[in-house]
């Protein structure tokens, strides 16, 4: 009996789905795209309906051969592609290139790799959906017409190897802006006052901070004369409690996983890019051998932006918190989520584990660090997304400062003091979501037990003096959280456009934060003067829009393309007449040519900048560029200097290299540790911690350290 033809993308997709239909079915792997546009030319007849011109790359025709020779002895083929457009659209090829249509063609959609599932999904079959391959199509031919128009000018403009790309360059427009914010910023000066409080009774001491005046009027407390003239006032005032509030407030967890929200917990949590979370999560859902049970899809598909969970994974979930956790830890009813982001496509599932009964713990000697790492982080996020929430039990006392003899009209101060006690861990036991910034929050004692109108004593004031800061630079988990509130691209696009971008060296990560480099603000510059729209976020979000519109069926893709590219044409005219040619200048150094004795000069090349000799061509000598940052080493002594990896990653290295191998990727700072010595590194922005003790503490408490020494 002639065998079934399944065609999936990958062959370890292939090996997983292979071992739960059994000896019936041939599967084979298309290892992705089996047709494209061609590489080397635009492949799109902008003059004709914008017909694409596909053809099969040299390295997939023996794939397509052998899946159309195959299919020609099975009884039918089936099409199990990725559950997406993309997945829609590798089915539309796979049937143009290897001539499937003679046969009887069936297309089965599964987003989890689990027996049940592949079962269900070939119990119902359906036909190739035209309109997600329709917009798939728009997409490709829009970012073609993008890519292959304006990327030659920057080519003849700039240098040779540059690219734009439609959200490409909107990304790194963001990230050049943000810059430019930054250099832009001027600091303003500002005041805080703490009052060192103590309940007369029983001598218990506490801290409050001054927010204002009691008709809630706020106090913005500019400069050093005001911040003493209100101390004066403090000083003779007396401190009566006003108003205490208590109150539980319940915390409640985050959802789980979509494809954004688990690239950027990937980067908070685990330092990894979102390139190398989605080969990770691919990987978890493709399957993988997991002893006895063989090849096993660990995660849900990992494409997609839904919060939806499958009612069946819910009673799982539940089930396993009440045997593992308790009652206690489990709400009366199932928590549902819904996605806030417009365009979210409900009808997927969010990220989350096959089988919660699959604990991390119990699979960790057959998953890699990273896997494992993922895995772990994908479960506890979906286990604690239907736990109890958190109780805290707050208290807040408003106190009023009031001076005996005071002047007309003058009015009485408020302080505020506030703490908060975990009354219920709930989630919190399992797990909490990062935060994209580090927050210097320092523990606070718990308050006295305070009554209204009862009387306090001051014992101090503590004026402190403050600076507005600058916003911070993206690091990868705000960027892509900034691309997704924006609507510009989808969840699924930002690993490459991450990795484009710093490939291109348009941008840079210094301490795990986007810096552009010379070229990423010229290229960004050319781009916002001669494509306005392209870089322009509202336009770059209706490209989107009208993608959407097209995969439902409620637009045509031919008169989108037409009416983005008859104005982008005249525009793409303009620039060729106008966009001058611009040459990056080369950056002195103090550095000395070890060949000629003439100074070097810091180039941009195809890999980076690097150092090469101002006598060039006469003196070809060239080295790579070491930027020192003031830091000796701790294990050799020599000079720390930011260095690069092939994957245009910021990290610190020894001067003395290859002698001497230290590295860190935290960007160290001059200060040595208060407590033991060793070198400091920054944490977020405003704090550090010691690489070689538990010290830990803000850069302003540094400060105070060193005048005590």
């Amino acid at each position: 009996m002639a065998k079934r033809l399944v065609i999936v993308e990958s062959p370890a997709k292939a090996k997983t789905v292979s071992r739960m239909l059994g000896s019936g079915y041939s599967v084979k792997a298309s290892v992705g795209h089996v047709r494209d546009l061609p590489r080397k030319w635009l492949g799109v007849d902008v003059k004709g309906s914008f017909t694409p011109k596909y053809e099969v790359p040299k390295e997939k025709r023996a794939v397509v051969k052998e899946i159309n020779e195959t299919a020609k002895k099975a009884s039918a083929v089936y099409l199990a592609t990725d559950p997406d457009r993309e997945g829609e659209a590798i089915s539309w090829h796979l049937v143009q290139a290897a001539k499937l249509d003679s046969m009887p063609l069936k297309r089965v959609v599964f987003h989890e790799l689990t027996e049940e599932a592949v079962a269900e999904a070939f119990r119902h079959p359906r036909e190739i959906d035209m309109d997600l391959v329709h917009a798939q199509q728009a997409r490709r031919i829009l970012d073609r017409l993008v890519g292959y128009k304006i990327s030659p000018l920057l080519c003849q403009k700039v240098r040779r190897g540059l690219s734009a790309g439609r959200v490409q360059s909107v990304a790194l427009r963001m990230i050049v802006d943000r810059e430019r914010e930054i250099e832009g910023f001027i600091p303003r000066e500002y005041w805080s006052i703490d009052a060192q409080l103590e309940k007369i009774a029983t001598k218990e001491v506490f801290t409050a901070t001054l927010l204002g005046f009691m008709d809630g009027k706020k106090i913005d407390i500019g400069s050093r004369e005001e911040a003493e003239r209100i101390v004066s006032q403090l000083k003779h005032a007396s401190y009566t409690v006003a108003q205490v509030r208590k109150k539980e407030v319940a915390r409640q967890p985050a959802p789980p996983f979509t494809t954004s929200t688990l690239q950027q917990e990937g980067w908070r949590k685990l330092r990894l890019s979102a390139k190398r979370t989605m080969a990770l999560a691919q990987q978890l859902y493709e399957g993988l051998p997991i002893g006895k049970e063989g090849s096993v899809g660990l995660i849900t598909y990992m494409r997609t932006d839904s919060v939806r969970v499958a009612h069946s994974a819910l009673e799982e979930t539940r089930a396993f918190i009440k045997g593992k956790y308790g009652a206690k830890f489990l709400p009366p009813h199932p928590r549902i989520f819904r996605k806030k982001v417009k365009g979210a496509q409900e009808a997927h599932e969010a990220i989350r584990p096959t089988s919660i009964r699959r604990e991390p713990e119990a699979i960790k000697g057959y998953l890699t660090r990273d896997q494992f790492r993922l895995y772990e982080l994908i479960w506890k996020r979906m286990v604690s997304s239907q736990m109890s929430p958190a109780l805290l039990d707050t208290t807040a006392v408003d106190i009023e400062a009031m001076r005996e003899k005071r002047e007309k009209g003058e009015k009485s101060y408020l302080l505020r003091a506030t703490s908060s006690t975990m009354k219920f861990p709930g989630f919190t036991i399992l797990y909490s979501e990062g935060r994209d910034e580090a927050e210097d929050e320092q523990e606070k004692a718990p308050l006295p037990e305070l009554v209204k109108g009862e009387p306090l004593k001051l014992l101090r004031l503590f004026p402190e003096q403050h600076f507005t800061q600058p916003p911070y630079r993206y690091t990868e988990a705000t960027l892509v959280k900034a691309l997704e509130e924006r609507g510009i691209g989808r969840p699924s696009t930002y690993a490459p456009i991450l990795s484009t971008i710093q490939g291109r060296s348009y941008v840079a990560q210094d301490g795990g934060r986007f810096c552009p480099t010379e070229l990423g603000l010229l290229v960004s510059d050319m781009l916002c003067e001669h494509f306005p729209d392209i870089v322009d976020f509202g336009f770059t979000a209706q490209m989107e829009e009208g993608l959407d519109r097209i995969a439902q069926g409620r637009m045509k893709w031919v008169p989108f393309l037409e009416e983005f590219y008859n104005p982008f044409e005249k525009t793409l005219q303009a620039a060729r007449e106008q966009m001058a040619r611009v040459k990056i200048a080369d950056e002195p150094t103090d550095e000395v040519c070890t060949l000629c004795g003439r100074a070097m000069v810091i180039k941009l090349g195809r890999y980076g900048r690097f150092l090469a000799c101002s006598g060039y061509p006469e003196c070809k000598n060239t080295k790579p560029l070491l930027v020192k940052i003031g830091v000796t080493c701790p294990k050799c002594g020599s000079e720390l200097v930011v260095r690069q990896s092939r994957k245009k990653r910021i990290f610190y290295g020894c001067s003395g290299y290859p002698d001497c191998d230290f590295t860190i990727s935290d960007r160290p700072i001059s200060q040595p540790c208060p407590e033991c010595g060793g070198l400091l590194v920054m944490r977020g922005k405003k704090m550090a911690r010691c690489t070689k003790c538990e010290f830990s503490g803000g850069l302003d408490q540094l400060e105070r350290e060193v005048l005590k020494v």
